[in-house]
Parts: C-alpha cells; sequence; structure tokens
C-alpha cells in the first residue's frame, strides 16, 4: 500500500504549518522527513496517520494492505509507550488481544526473534536499556503486519552509541523482510543511513525543498562511509540557512 499527499496544507488557527505538499510513499521503502525544528515534520506524519485531517488537500492510500495486515498504519514513538506492568511479550501482546487471533502466541514468538528480545521475553521495561525498549516498541509495531509504520525520532531518545546499534537493527529487520515506513529525523547521519528517499521540508510553513534518493543498498551503508558523509554534507547545505532563519523565528516567539 502506497500513501500520496496531493497539494496537502494545514493550519493551526492563523498559524500555517505545511503549505501545499504533494509527494508518494511508495511500498517497500523508508522515506525519512527532514527539515528544521518547526516545519511541521511530526504534523505531517500525524496527517499521514490520519490522526489530523489536512486543512486543504488530500492524502490518499493507494492499494491494499498486505496479507494479514492487522492495522495498516502504525506509529513507533521516540518515548517508547510501553506499560511498565506488562513483560516485553505482554507489551506485544497488547496490539494483537482485541483480534482473536489463534496463532497470537507464534506472532509474538516471531517478532521478539527478529528484534533479538526472546531472551528478554518475561522482562518487565524497568530492567531493560532505552535500546531494548525501542526494539519492544518496534516489535510491537511489526507484529500487526502493517502497511506503513510511521516512525516520529524513534532514536532520538539514546545515545550515539544504541542509535548506532539499533539502525544496524533495522537495516537487519529490512534487508530480511522489507517494510515500508515514513521515518521522522532531526539526524541527518540517521536519514542517510536508512532513508530510500530523504524529503527535505522548508522551515515553517513547511514546503518540500527537494527530494533526495540515495540508492546505495541499506545492507552496503556503514558509520563512516564517505558516500553518505557526501550525502549529508548536501543535506545540511540544503537545510543550513533555513534551519537558522528557523532558530532566529523561534527566538522572538
Amino acid at each position: 500500500m502506497d500513501l500520496k499527499l496531493d497539494a496537502v496544507t494545514h493550519r493551526y488557527g492563523e498559524t500555517e504549518v505545511l503549505r501545499d505538499i504533494s509527494l508518494e510513499v511508495p511500498s517497500g521503502q523508508i522515506t525519512c522527513i527532514v527539515g528544521p525544528s518547526g516545519c511541521g515534520k511530526s504534523t505531517l506524519l500525524r496527517l499521514l496517520g490520519g490522526l489530523e485531517q489536512p486543512s486543504a488537500g488530500v492524502v490518499r492510500q493507494l492499494g491494499a494492505p498486505p496479507a494479514g495486515c492487522l492495522n495498516a498504519l502504525t506509529y513507533v514513538f521516540q518515548d517508547f509507550a510501553l506499560l511498565p506492568w506488562r513483560t516485553v511479550a505482554g507489551n506485544v501482546a497488547l496490539v494483537l488481544e482485541d483480534h482473536g487471533l489463534s496463532d497470537q502466541d507464534a506472532i509474538i514468538t516471531d517478532v521478539l526473534a527478529r528484534t533479538r528480545l526472546t531472551d528478554f521475553a518475561d522482562a518487565l521495561p524497568k530492567q531493560l536499556s532505552g535500546g531494548m525498549k525501542q526494539r519492544v516498541a518496534i516489535a510491537r509495531a511489526l507484529a500487526v503486519k502493517p502497511a506503513v509504520m510511521l516512525m516520529d525520532e524513534p532514536l532520538s531518545a539514546l545515545d550515539s552509541q544504541t542509535r548506532e546499534l539499533l539502525m544496524d537493527d533495522l537495516v537487519g529487520l529490512w534487508t530480511k523482510e522489507p517494510f515500508t515506513a515514513v521515518y521522522v529525523t532531526h539526524n541527518l547521519a540517521e536519514a542517510v543511513r536508512l532513508g530510500h528517499r530523504i524529503v527535505v521540508l522548508s522551515r515553517r510553513p513547511g514546503e518540500v525543498r527537494e527530494i533526495v534518493q540515495i540508492n546505495t543498498p541499506l545492507e552496503d551503508r556503514a558509520h563512516g562511509d564517505a558516500a553518505l558523509e557526501a550525502q549529508q554534507k548536501y543535506l545540511w547545505g540544503l537545510m543550513r540557512d533555513e534551519a537558522a532563519a528557523a532558530d532566529a523565528e523561534l527566538g522572538h516567539v
């Protein structure tokens, strides 16, 4: 299932947050969204997920969800959103319990194995590191076999070492079984490591400045790769002046 935005504009009261966004999210790819603070990245994600309706324009779902899909659009947040009284397996089970599935245990076993959490199935969130908590959130999202994962800065709360390991995990998951994701991030290193396409937004009101395609296979990208660093430098060149202007605007609020 693809997502498509046609001439989407969004306002909060008199404040225009997004302007005339036309964008396609193709299935089987990770589309990253970057831009200055306050440019509407997370708002765009909420519009894609149907949590809000645009002030103008249309958000479309094209095609059918994959077979076995329990929830076409599934979020992964930066704050993990785990229930502290439930075990790892119990937190994953939460999204399956209302579906009356005969193979619920098998689904949980599968996604815990894919996210390397099998040995922690009975652990509580307080016993987990930040990286492991985010793995649980990813496993929970995978359990419903979503058509599109909507990922709102999922690694921003983690230290740099854990972030690198989680990026490796996401690449490994995608390589074994490609999924579709829209991935919002402030971190350009994450964008060039994980994104097949990178959508660069301008400062508020956010408009599409450029869409950068990276053709290097995900599994061939690595930390310190010169080509990726060149892409990251190019992205920052697109954003530098916009980011400075956005910071100046925030300073006068």
